[in-house]
């Protein structure tokens, strides 16, 4: 058998499971945020993502940094999964399980239900900036948005998040 043969159990070239290996859990969980809370779409979203690098990874793998590229190919996955007609889902407000129990529970699913209620743009501007830590240039290359839209996405972002938090705003940005 030639050594260039895959088997139905292989999951395409090494150095793309290495990959795959190595980033899934942080794409999962910037999936879950972007999707605010829904591990489920989450780890579809991440597997799709995956599977758009998979058909192009001999140029992705050969990029200066295809985990950069694979955060912007997950975002964009997430928006046009949002676009699609069929993603109509109807929220409730049962939380999927965690198999550890979060440091603060109810400070999390606070922040996820004021996530969840802003715009999917202006959810992936903060998500990006203030979660994934990217520099507003950064960001705006990610969501091919211009670096003064990204503030003030973010900036209005916030302003939102402060008015749906309320009084709680102060107590959940304490350390």
């Amino acid at each position: 058998m030639d050594s260039t043969t895959t088997t139905g159990n292989d999951a395409g070239p090494p150095e793309f499971r290495a990959f795959a290996a190595a980033r899934s859990h942080h794409l999962i969980r910037t999936a879950y945020l972007l999707t605010g809370g829904d591990a489920h779409l989450a780890e579809d979203l991440a597997q799709e993502a995956l599977g758009k690098l998979y058909g192009n990874w001999r140029r992705i793998s050969r990029m200066a940094n295809p985990a950069g590229y694979a955060r912007t190919v997950l975002v964009n996955t997430f928006l046009s999964h949002r676009r699609r007609r069929s993603s109509r889902e109807h929220v409730t407000d049962t939380f999927a399980e965690t198999a550890a129990p979060p440091a603060d529970p109810a400070l999390r699913v606070t922040l996820l239900q004021a996530l969840a209620e802003l715009p999917q743009q202006d959810r992936a501007v903060l998500i990006l900036r203030y979660w994934e830590d990217l520099g507003v240039e950064e960001t705006a290359d990610a969501l091919r948005l211009t670096p003064s839209a990204v503030r003030s996405r973010a900036s209005r972002a916030l302003g939102r998040l402060r008015t749906r938090l309320g009084e709680q705003f102060d107590e959940l940005a304490r350390p």
